[in-house]
């Protein structure tokens, strides 16, 4: 797992998720929106994140916010699925097989 923080707002500086997307085999939207959703509620300017989230081979990527209380929102929300998540991209054996 390749975590990445900050340059992910709609300043014209920011270009992390440009240079995210070009090295993604696979786009994965619903970690990113989950991000922004449950960050959202206290705090309303996450709906201008443009993070994302995605794979390369057997890695996951994702964009958090530079912020050290974003970035701990967003390992809150990432400790609900990652196990599973790392799991299936790296086709290890999951619970639900």
């Amino acid at each position: 797992m390749t975590l990445t923080t900050d340059g992910i707002g709609p300043a014209e500086r920011n270009v992390t998720p440009e240079a995210t997307e070009a090295v993604l085999d696979r786009l994965a939207p619903g970690i990113a929106e989950a991000l922004r959703g449950v960050a959202a509620p206290k705090f309303p300017r996450a709906w201008l994140s443009r993070g994302l989230a995605g794979t390369r081979g057997k890695t996951l990527i994702v964009n958090l916010p530079g912020s050290t209380g974003g970035v701990a929102d967003g390992l809150a929300v990432l400790d609900l699925f990652l196990d599973h998540a790392v799991e299936l991209v790296t086709g290890a054996q999951t619970a639900h097989e």
